[in-house]
């Protein structure tokens, strides 16, 4: 009941690094129909294209023996000899069709997801071994699902097989009489005929297996919000942890810039809110902008440069419009060149009767 109950919570979609995670430890969407219906084709090919040939090879190959049967020896080292020879001349013969049948079934697996290697599925889990988890599988909904489908491909197949049989009644009345040599097309020819309306089943079975094992596999990987949260901040970091982060670095930055304060030609201010501190030597193409802050920070920036005798003017609207277009250790943007001018210009010249 605990784990219905969990599934019925997981109500999110399973995010893509949770698929990839799947993945990678062998959790992959699988449907052994797929599997069977591409064993199954190669098989048929095999036996559509191949039949023939590995036929007169198997003759050739054994007429020898065949004809010479009464002359071996009746020891059973002889019959191990006879034994292995036989193996390796069938095994010769049907080495190209098992072998397009073993490469069938890993195309079918290749289909469905991309190859993977991970052991994480051989490891021992205790719901292998619990007796409560294995009744689940045996009467739980899963387990009706195959049952059904397996009873429903069998009657199918049945059905098949038995339809193409009926049609070819009166050919199998003969084959008791027919010779061996003409026999064997004939059969080879029913043969064809049956994997070739199995062949046609198993299409749809595969398909709609397919999507059931896909939607299926889906549903188990869908994740509760708590999960979701969770994942966010793995991927995404802690919010406290980067908050942190961020204050540290604003307060770094800000001990750079209170330190370049002393050396302003000029602060540009708004008495209450805005600070802007400007450098501007000789040779320069434009003022640089060495500091700015708004409210505690302004404070700041202008009990700094009173300490160090830096000018201090008030100009509130071209505080506002620098502190919102430039940025620390950058150039003021063109529009104000000629405002900042006329400021600079007016300390130069305090600076000048000063002295």
């Amino acid at each position: 009941m605990s784990d219905d109950s969990d599934q019925e919570d997981k109500t999110e979609e399973p995010t893509q690094r949770r698929i990839e995670k799947a993945i990678e430890q062998g959790n992959v969407a699988n449907s052994i129909e797929v599997n069977t219906f591409f064993i199954l084709s190669a098989f048929t090919m095999a036996l559509l294209l191949a039949s023939s040939t590995i036929a007169k090879d198997l003759v050739v190959s054994l007429r020898a023996f065949l004809m010479n049967a009464h002359q071996v020896p009746s020891d059973p080292t002889a019959y191990t000899e006879m034994g292995m020879r036989m193996l390796l001349i069938c095994g010769q013969a049907l080495l190209i069709p098992v072998s397009l049948v073993v490469i069938a079934g890993l195309a079918g697996g290749l289909v469905q997801h991309p190859l993977v290697f991970s052991t994480d599925a051989l490891m021992p889990k205790f719901d292998r071994i619990s007796p409560m988890a294995g009744i689940k599988r045996i009467f739980g909904i899963e387990a009706l699902v195959q049952f059904l489908k397996g009873l429903a491909k069998l009657m199918l197949v049945g059905v098949v097989a038995s339809t193409i049989l009926w049609n070819e009644r009166d050919r199998l009345e003969v084959f008791a009489r027919l010779d061996p040599a003409a026999m064997l097309p004939a059969i080879l020819g029913i043969a064809l005929k049956l994997l070739g309306g199995m062949l046609a089943i198993f299409v749809v079975i595969a398909m709609g297996d397919a999507f059931y094992q896909r939607f299926r596999w889906r549903s188990k990987l869908r994740m509760t919000k708590e999960e979701m949260k969770q994942e966010h901040k793995e991927s995404e970091g802690n919010p406290e942890v980067k908050g942190r982060m961020r204050q540290i670095r604003a307060s770094r930055g800000n001990k750079r810039m209170m330190a370049d304060v002393p050396t302003a030609t000029v602060i540009v201010t708004n008495p209450t809110h805005y600070a802007v501190a400007l450098r501007y030597e000789a040779g320069m193409a434009a003022p640089i902008c060495v500091a700015k802050g708004v409210d505690s920070l302004a404070l700041r920036i202008r009990a700094v440069a009173k300490e160090h005798d830096v000018p201090i003017m008030e100009n509130p609207p071209l505080a506002r419009a620098l502190h919102a277009t430039v940025e620390i250790d950058s150039e003021i943007p063109a529009e104000h060149y000629r405002a900042v001018a006329e400021v600079i210009g007016f300390v130069m010249r305090l600076k000048r009767r000063a002295a």
